[in-house]
């Protein structure tokens, strides 16, 4: 993937600031300046005035998910030079396997969630369109219970071939928590949140921790930023009257064999009673 980050000599950094501001494409985290070791997460903006962008995946796979309006995405297979042409809406996403060239275009305005994580292997061009993810109890699913209830989507999960990418979102009850009970899965996975559709005056709480009492972050989190987990438990809640909402991206350490959605680590305290993270129905 072509990166047009900053790079930066901080590698502890965990808050990137209102990632979704930029029209164009904006690569705002990626190994090069963060703790990331595989996963990285850009945007592509456009409106019906804004060229339309390409790029190319070289030796990473890549998802793209519609947060808002809809978009043309055409694929081309730089080894065979087939093309494929998508037209994505509303959470619909697309896979597109690495060795790649996608140029992505609009007549309205859209706005596209982008991440990647390198590969070896190949694997095929996949659509996931949202309204087949709603009918399936896997991929959409309620958890949590009291005051920690949300809805998870899962849009590149077991429903996708794919080497390390994991993808979805998350919505919470006003004023709720959510991954809780606090779990982690650095053995296997590292992971970011980017948090969308929470609109002013909404705001939720972030925390990283692997002992409480030395957290790594607890922040105020709002539309547009962006937390990186590399490890750590990662609990949030949402302000009374609000939700937090936020797109969860995964990348596998080892490709393939670490790509398991909902196989977590809970924080010991929290395990009493013996219920479980929430995220079991993804496992059915």
């Amino acid at each position: 993937m072509i990166d047009n980050a900053s790079s930066l000599s901080d590698k502890s950094r965990l808050v990137f600031r209102d990632t979704g501001a930029r029209h164009g494409r904006f690569i705002s985290v990626c190994p090069a300046n963060s703790a990331m070791k595989h996963l990285s997460y850009g945007r592509i903006r456009l409106d019906a005035d804004t060229p339309p962008v390409s790029l190319e995946t070289a030796g990473s796979e890549m998802a793209l998910i519609c947060l808002r309006g809809e978009g043309s995405i055409r694929v081309r297979d730089s080894r065979s030079n087939k093309d494929e042409t998508h037209d994505l809406g509303m959470y619909d996403a697309i896979y597109v396997p690495r060795g790649s060239v996608v140029t992505v275009s609009t007549t309205t305005s859209v706005d596209l969630l982008e991440c990647g994580a390198p590969v070896d292997g190949d694997y095929p061009l996949q659509i996931v369109r949202y309204a087949d993810v709603e009918k399936d109890p896997a991929l959409k699913f309620a958890a949590g219970k009291e005051a920690s209830s949300r809805t998870l989507n899962v849009l590149i999960g077991n429903n996708v071939r794919a080497g390390r990418l994991l993808a979805g979102f998350t919505r919470s009850a006003p004023g709720h928590w959510t991954s809780w009970p606090p779990h982690e899965h650095t053995s296997m996975l590292e992971e970011m949140y980017v948090y969308f559709d929470m609109p002013p005056p909404a705001f939720g709480l972030q925390m990283v921790y692997s002992r409480q009492d030395e957290p790594e972050l607890v922040q105020i989190v709002r539309e547009g930023d962006a937390v990186l987990m590399p490890s750590g438990y990662h609990p949030n809640v949402a302000v009374p009257g609000h939700p937090i909402n936020f797109v969860w991206l995964m990348a596998a350490h080892r490709e393939s064999q670490d790509r398991v959605f909902g196989v977590v680590n809970i924080e010991p305290a929290f395990k009493q009673g013996g219920g479980g993270s929430g995220l079991e129905a993804a496992r059915k």
